[in-house]
């Protein structure tokens, strides 16, 4: 009688639900870790961009009473915000266009 699965760890548990690069797989270890570093980055100054905006609708709307200020604020964060989920949903979507490619 079998009372558990055979013997592994997290990586087997996520490597299945993780993409496998699509396109990219065939890069080296290092051009996959600047590519990261980069989608990092991007999405560091998107959050950046939404803490900005957000700041700048919150002095808009109370301190300053500056209705153009707290709209520029709320464009700002929506774009912010589009660009981190753009951004962190880009490896699943070359993984989608890629595998339905070939």
């Amino acid at each position: 009688m079998l009372l558990a699965a055979d013997k592994g760890d997290i990586t087997t548990i996520i490597g299945g639900i993780a993409p496998d690069w699509g396109p990219f797989g065939q890069l080296g270890n290092e051009a996959r870790v600047m590519i990261e570093v980069v989608m990092a980055v991007a999405i560091l100054l998107c959050l950046g961009i939404a803490i900005w905006g957000a700041a700048k609708q919150r002095i808009g709307a109370t301190a300053l009473r500056d209705t153009f200020s707290a709209e520029q604020g709320k464009g700002l964060i929506v774009a912010g915000l589009t660009g981190v989920f753009i951004i962190g949903s880009l490896g699943t979507l070359f993984t989608i266009v890629y595998g339905m490619a070939v």
